[in-house]
């Protein structure tokens, strides 16, 4: 289905069944009912988004307007809106309790946002990219550039280590206190333990992945294959299957309760439902 002008970054509150699509040219945020597909509401933006998180069930959605230096919150589901001034380019953010964490890719800089202001600026790994979150308080920041990955403690704010993760990582999603590293050019999925910060495992994943989403309910990983125009079913140690997707399927999420998996794709627009059957492998 179309859904706007290049569709990336997506995510889907379980809470009100909405699923949120940034859009560019002209900027917006998408609301789409996640069973009809149908947009019932788009909310304008300051400039367009990479990536999007939900600070929490039911929203706001964390929205980083990259070449505006903000970060827009949008409450669900009536789509208001709260921008704060943060740093240079902000690519993703995520949230841990009250505040919420912004990878600033141009400045190098974490921002950390409390109460609708920046509270403190925090060194970041070169060229930020992926922001995580994990159950424990931990959050993982992916430099792109340095191809490393730092975990800070959310709650002092103090870096807890730094470690190279592939030849190309670009995006991060956390299961409990597990880190999952999408490496983009080095055609892998990486599981990061935090304690000790180590790389434990790499799964083999052909096909430039780049998106990643995580379904808690499932225990499924879903990972964008950029050059193949598929996605992947993983569990944590392995791939299961692929499904043909629409074209530079470069964003992915996934509703938990039904299992049902969002693609969007930047090249034509469009927006992709897929109810995978159950795996019988």
């Amino acid at each position: 289905m179309r859904v706007g002008n290049k569709p990336e970054g997506l995510a889907f509150d379980r809470r009100t069944g909405l699923l949120a699509v940034g859009l560019a040219n002209p900027d917006r945020l998408a609301l789409v009912d996640g069973r009809s597909g149908r947009v019932l509401r788009t909310v304008a933006l300051p400039e367009s988004p990479r990536h999007l998180q939900l600070a929490r069930p039911g929203g706001p959605v964390l929205v980083p307007a990259e070449r505006a230096g903000l970060l827009v919150e949008v409450s669900l589901p009536a789509g208001r809106k709260r921008a704060v001034r943060v740093g240079d380019h902000p690519h993703d953010a995520a949230a841990s309790g009250s505040r919420e964490l912004v990878g600033n890719e141009r400045g190098h800089t974490l921002s950390v946002v409390e109460q609708g202001r920046q509270a403190r600026v925090l060194d970041a790994p070169v060229g930020p990219g992926g922001v995580a979150a994990t159950r424990g308080g931990l959050v993982a920041v992916v430099g792109v550039r340095s191809r490393t990955l730092e975990l800070f403690d959310a709650r002092s704010l103090r870096a807890l280590g730094e470690i190279h993760v592939g030849l190309g990582p670009t995006h991060v999603v956390a299961r409990g206190a597990r880190l999952f590293v999408v490496d983009t050019r080095g055609d892998a999925l990486l599981e990061v333990l935090a304690r000790p910060l180590r790389v434990h495992r790499r799964t083999h994943l052909a096909g430039a992945p780049y998106g990643i989403a995580y379904d808690a309910e499932h225990r499924r990983f879903w990972v964008t294959l950029t050059a193949l125009n598929r996605v992947a079913e993983l569990t944590d140690r392995r791939l299961l299957r692929t499904f043909p997707t629409v074209r530079q399927p470069n964003s992915v999420t996934v509703d938990p309760a039904t299992g049902r998996v969002f693609v969007a794709s930047r090249k034509d627009g469009t927006l992709q439902i897929l109810d995978p059957p159950p795996y019988r492998g």
